[in-house]
């Protein structure tokens, strides 16, 4: 029979069809034997090292040869298990070909047999590939997460980080996890680095585009707002690229995700070190020192607890242009939660005065959605303007209104636009940004 090289190897073709992932033809009919052998295999290289005077490949398929003696496999049988294990060995396991496929933007591993993957919006089950039990799944963890200098265990049982791809990853074992070990990644899509991607997959216009240049040239303090998965980090990530190669940047995240070009950034990470949270250092902490770090610009990854208070207080103190995201279904709801962030901070203040605060510090409220059919909108661009009946007032400048799915069950809709000047144009003005002077003419 002959072995299969590692270049040779057979890798399983992926497609999608009724919402899930199917192979092209049945590889290994029983799946009981599969799992079996590939235990075995796994234990085998686990428990030896590999002689000096052996190549990688030949040491596997030798191990392969040893455990499959007796067994009648084809060729191509034989070319999965050696896939198989070559992940494990050179990869992370099952999902070594999902982290590599930059078609996939999220990794969900629920179970050993429960694996869920995001495609352009859209989960599906990926039923041809699984791990062989819990254990595994903790072994993969443990292989994805040990180049972090980071561990996981019943003592610490929950990990929240940023692989060296740069994609985010957390992971949460018993006894936190009732069900078992679970994987979320969250990977970094290269192919949304620039507001040309965003016009180019409709999540805006092109005077909105142009419109939110010009308020992050001009110095406005913005929060990008949405659920989850609805590409609030890309957003913010895009909108940092229009800062000046001049100015000093000082980013904040609980995991490093945002990619600036710029020459002057200086990034800054939580530190969770167990646990209990012995020794941590949170975002707020590091907001507080950025302040002391002659900032031109502050971007927090995203706020939602007590840091929200030093992040209002940043922007009502001479930092201009700082941005932020924030989970919440919407510019209202966006608000509702940065007043309940700032009672968290232990200040007893008035509710009046947090509002004062917030309407001094913030000048737009950016929302993006993640659409029904899976697809990505702003679906609104929004300023304070200034209190009614001592509620904060939103003005919409640019929206998205829905009307319906179409037959294809896409999102039918349109984008608006009110032309009615917004109070922060002049301060974009003011600050020699004249862009967009043929979108909101000045009266004279």
């Amino acid at each position: 029979m002959n072995k299969p090289n590692l270049l040779d190897a057979f890798n399983i073709e992926r497609k999608v069809s009724d919402n899930k992932i199917i192979t092209d033809y049945e590889i290994f009919p029983d799946k009981k034997l599969l799992d079996d052998l590939r235990t075995r295999i796994v234990e085998n290289l686990i428990d030896k090292e590999m002689p000096e005077d052996k190549l990688l490949n030949e040491f596997i398929n030798d191990e392969i040869d040893a455990t499959i003696e007796g067994f009648d496999l084809s060729n191509l049988e034989r070319s999965h298990l050696f896939n198989l294990i070559d992940n494990e060995i050179n990869g992370y396991g099952p999902i070594t070909e999902l982290l590599e496929d930059k078609n996939i933007t999220e990794i969900m591993v629920n179970a050993p047999n429960e694996i869920y993957i995001e495609i352009d919006g859209q989960l599906i089950k990926d039923e041809s590939i699984s791990f062989i039990n819990d254990e595994h799944i903790i072994r993969t963890i443990q292989r994805l997460i040990e180049p972090l200098g980071r561990t996981i265990d019943a003592t610490n049982p929950m990990v929240d980080a940023r692989l060296l791809n740069g994609s985010r990853i957390n992971a949460i074992i018993p006894p936190l996890s009732t069900k078992g070990p679970v994987i979320t990644i969250r990977k970094f899509k290269e192919s949304m680095t620039n507001i040309e991607d965003l016009l180019r997959v409709g999540s805006l216009t092109t005077s909105m585009a142009r419109f939110l240049e010009a308020a992050v040239k001009g110095k406005l303090n913005i929060i990008v707002c949405g659920g989850t998965g609805s590409g609030k980090t890309t957003l913010l990530n895009i909108l940092s690229s229009f800062i000046s190669s001049h100015e000093r940047i000082i980013t904040i995240e609980d995991a490093a995700e945002l990619r600036l070009n710029q020459e002057h950034v200086i990034s800054l990470e939580t530190r969770l070190t167990n646990y209990e949270s012995d020794n941590e250092v949170t975002i707020r902490d590091l907001v507080r020192n950025s302040l002391r770090m002659r900032p031109d610009r502050i971007i927090v990854g995203e706020v939602r607890g007590k840091e929200a208070f030093d992040m209002l207080q940043a922007m009502n103190t001479g930092h201009d242009g700082s941005l932020t995201t924030l989970h919440a279904n919407g510019p209202a709801d966006a608000l509702n939660r940065l007043e309940t962030m700032v009672l968290l901070s232990g200040l007893e203040i008035p509710i009046k005065a947090i509002r004062e605060y917030i309407v001094n510090a913030i000048d737009l409220v950016v929302n993006i959605e993640r659409m029904n059919d899976g697809k990505r909108k702003i679906t609104s661009i929004s300023e304070l303007e200034g209190f009614d009946e001592d509620q904060i007032k939103l003005k919409q400048i640019f929206g998205f209104k829905q009307n319906g799915l179409t037959e294809n069950g896409e999102v039918d809709g349109e984008f608006t636009f009110s032309k009615a000047t917004p109070m922060c144009y002049k301060k974009i003005i003011s600050r020699g940004v004249a862009e967009i002077t043929d979108l909101f003419p000045l009266k004279k």
